[in-house]
């Protein structure tokens, strides 16, 4: 009998070869979206689960009051790993790991390239695991200048990675290295990514502070509990730790499981959120089930739609003794075996798909079929999509009465169209919802990216010289404006772009004692307003002599609101920067500059002061390019003054406008999938248009060859065809708006800094929509209009 069914399964695909290719098609499709999902999830949800004490490892994460508000930070005390492993029991061990990838010149055998790392304690490689290839892994940093790398940095280092340890570099020509261990390449899905690695100490030799200071925040501190540790008490004691060490900080502590380190590290007020990037997995997992849900409306609508022609099988398999449940059975078949063939072609279109993925998820994701858990996944969508989508059809064809059908009575379909119908507009629905949100996205990018800036990125670039310049800035500036190609240059002690550094200790006339406000701070060279394009509103600019404005300050426009009415220029601020605690320098305000955006692109710029400092202050190089020069030609000039008086260090340059680019990754992504997403769906909903306005067409032969005997017109037949899946579309459409509204007003919820959603994308969509749906039904509506009405007629 499971013979029969197979044959009867496989003949009936066979006859209706183009609907079962739709079918096949569409589920295909649907699978496919799942299996990359899948592969991207589970390299999400298995973050750092390559460690074998994953269970037992926690960061630190530290409270600290900020501005009537709780802004939790990752950087601690640098005493903290030290003393809570002596004074609290539960903890086995600690690691400080320096906060901020650290990329220095690396030089060998008349060779230098860039390297980026972190400083950290030994202890470090007994907490997480390590593959040692070379080395001890109980005594990685046998020295000071010790440094253990990976099996890719030493490729990249000395074109193999075999017999590094114990050879010799120099690091930012100034210090010998040597190398004690090669680790193997950290997988993708591990929060410690690095190059290199080197002791912790080797960052407190030059320090001029106190490094038992718990005012001091520096490193990450990963800790190990004992695994028969109480986490509460352990973390109860951690709270009050650094108050206990220094009364004056308010400053609490708390332990963070790795298991949320990846996907649940969104804070608000000092709180978790239950959000983060968990948020990303949950959506495109939600994207995946909706798009193999349109793909199983096809296979429903589909077989519905062909229930006349196997009202006659149904029929006589009845007569001869097969009950429901058989015919259930033999139906259900058909459904699996077409999944199944189905999840056969979805495995070839994701090997192909896959590279493309890869980019637009910025991943290395691998699919291995034999991989357990690919296999399982695959093998549970199979069976998911053969039961979402053979249910109604099996219970439909198996409900047929067998003496109606036999007789030839005609069978009532209309509560089978009427589910067709609605299933079709569930289909366009989700494709319209899922063209909006694509259209909201890059509006909202395209908001921010044309946004007034306050400054000038096109043409500025900024070059990090890897070491202190200052001295001979002067000649370097001079060399670049004599190419002709460079309009001016200047110093910056940060990234143009970069949000932090800020102190709620500035003062200024009628400020309360109490309030304490965050003022960021920036250290630049005189010519930095002019070169990097900043308008000046009010009062001057830097002059050339450093020394000269060494009291002076210039401010941006929320500064000078925040600090009283009237002109700011004269005013006077207090600062405590580069003084002892309680001693205060009185700066002048001597000119005020439009808002800039900086740190947060989507919120409104927050109060600046402008320092103009000496260039041992300094960082940075930013250069403008004349609008009339070779972009090509003006960085390789660059290049060559650089290397003239810079030699010893590679030139590093970035243009500012790709690091603006740069921020809008998750935007980027977000819109880009929706897009590809809404392609798809939009496409597999028209595999099952295409086939229903077939269907429609194929049924109606009879009734188009007398219409046209009678002198009906091709365009009227053709509009007979299409207008009542028009209609369809049109319901759909007024599902779908209200729905795409809701949906992308609480996504930009979420930016200070957002478009408005307008009528015109409604729009937008619609028309798509309506125009993608007369292109899929128009070529049956048009090849049956066009048939030869003798032929549909010529057996009557």
């Amino acid at each position: 009998m499971f013979k029969s069914y197979i044959k009867s399964a496989w003949r009936n695909l066979w006859k209706n070869r183009a609907y079962s290719f739709l079918n096949i098609f569409g589920l295909a499709l649907g699978i496919t979206c799942a299996g990359l999902i899948f592969l991207w999830g589970e390299s999400e949800l298995t973050f750092d689960h390559f460690n074998s004490k994953k269970n037992e490892l926690y960061q630190l994460k530290v409270n600290a009051p900020f501005n009537e508000s709780v802004f939790t930070m990752e950087s601690t005390p640098r005493p903290l790993a030290a003393t809570i492993k002596a004074d609290i029991p539960g903890i086995a061990n600690t690691a400080r790991y320096s906060d901020g990838d650290q990329k220095l010149l690396f030089s060998f055998d008349n060779t230098s390239v860039y390297a980026t790392g972190r400083y950290t304690d030994a202890s470090l490689f007994s907490m997480f695991t390590f593959t040692f290839l070379q080395g001890n892994a109980s005594n990685p940093f046998p020295q000071l200048y010790s440094l253990v790398i990976t099996k890719r940095t030493a490729k990249k280092f000395f074109g193999t990675d075999e017999n590094s340890i114990g050879r010799t570099i120099r690091i930012d020509n100034k210090q010998n290295y040597v190398i004690t261990g090669v680790v193997e390449d950290m997988p993708e899905n591990s929060s410690l990514q690095f190059e290199w690695l080197a002791p912790y100490d080797i960052t407190m030799e030059n320090r001029s502070e106190n490094i038992d200071e718990w005012d001091s925040y520096g490193p990450f501190t990963y800790v190990e509990l004992d695994k028969n540790a109480n986490f509460a008490a352990v973390n109860n004691q951690l709270r009050h730790y650094i108050k206990q060490k220094a009364p004056a900080e308010k400053s609490e502590v708390f332990l963070f499981p790795m298991e949320k380190w990846r996907l649940y590290d969104a804070f608000a007020n000092g709180k978790p959120t239950g959000g983060g990037r968990i948020a990303q997995v949950r959506m495109l997992s939600m994207i995946a089930w909706i798009i193999l849900l349109i793909a199983c409306i096809n296979f429903m609508n589909l077989a519905t739609a062909q229930s006349e022609k196997r009202a006659k099988e149904v029929g006589v398999r009845k007569v001869l003794g097969s009950g429901k449940k058989r015919l259930l059975a033999q139906f259900m078949g058909e459904a699996f075996m077409m999944a199944a063939i189905a999840a056969i072609f979805s495995v070839l279109f994701m090997y192909i798909s896959l590279p493309a993925f890869n980019t637009i998820m910025q991943k290395n994701l691998v699919l291995n079929i034999l991989n357990t858990n690919h296999l399982i996944f695959l093998i549970t969508v199979t069976g998911i999509c053969g039961l979402l989508a053979g249910s109604y059809p099996s219970i439909y064809l198996s409900s047929f009465d067998p003496l109606a059908v036999l007789k030839g009575a005609k069978i009532k379909t209309h509560g089978a169209a009427l589910v067709r119908k609605g299933l079709v507009v569930t289909q366009f629905a989700i494709s319209i919802i899922f063209t909006i949100s694509t259209i909201v996205v890059y509006a909202q990018i395209q908001h921010v990216k044309n946004r007034p800036l306050g400054f000038n990125k096109s043409n500025l670039i900024e070059i990090n010289p890897q070491h202190n310049v200052s001295a001979i800035f002067p000649i370097i500036k001079q060399d670049l404006l004599h190419t002709g190609l460079i309009e001016n240059a200047a110093l910056a002690g940060h990234v143009t772009l970069y949000g932090g550094d800020t102190d709620d200790r500035f003062r200024w006339a009628n400020k309360p004692a109490d309030q304490k406000i965050p003022v960021a701070q920036r250290h630049v060279s005189p010519e930095f307003i002019s070169t990097s394009g900043m308008k000046i509103l009010e009062g001057r600019d830097f002059g050339g002599n450093t020394l000269a404005e060494r009291a002076n300050v210039i401010i941006n426009k929320s500064m000078a609101d925040l600090i009283g009415e009237g002109s700011a220029v004269g005013k006077i601020i207090q600062s405590p920067r580069g003084n002892p605690d309680g001693v205060f320098t009185d700066m002048t305000v001597i000119g005020v500059v439009s808002n800039f955006v900086y740190g947060n692109i989507y919120g409104q710029a927050d109060p600046m002061v402008l320092f103009c400092k000496e260039p041992e202050f300094q960082s940075f190089i930013y250069a403008r390019i004349k609008n009339s020069a070779d972009i090509g030609q003006a960085v390789s000039t660059i290049e060559t003054v650089m290397k003239k008086n810079n030699p010893n260090y590679p030139l590093d340059v970035r243009f500012v406008d790709d690091q603006f680019d740069q921020l809008f990754k998750n935007e980027a992504l977000t819109g880009q999938v929706s897009t590809v997403f809404a392609v798809l769906a939009i496409l597999i909903s028209c595999l099952g248009l295409f086939g229903l306005s077939a269907y429609i067409a194929e049924r109606k032969t009879k009734e188009i060859g007398i219409r046209k005997v009678l002198g009906a017109s091709i365009t009227g037949i053709v509009s007979l065809l299409s207008i009542g899946f028009l209609k369809l579309v049109g319901i759909s459409c007024l599902i779908a708006f209200p729905c795409a509204g809701w949906i992308m007003h609480n996504w930009l919820q979420s930016y200070s800094y957002r478009i408005h959603i307008g009528w015109w994308m409604f729009l937008v969509a619609g028309i798509v929509a309506f125009l993608i749906a007369i292109i899929t039904i128009s070529f049956q509506s048009m090849k049956a209009a066009m048939a030869d009405p003798a032929k549909s007629l010529r057996n009557e």
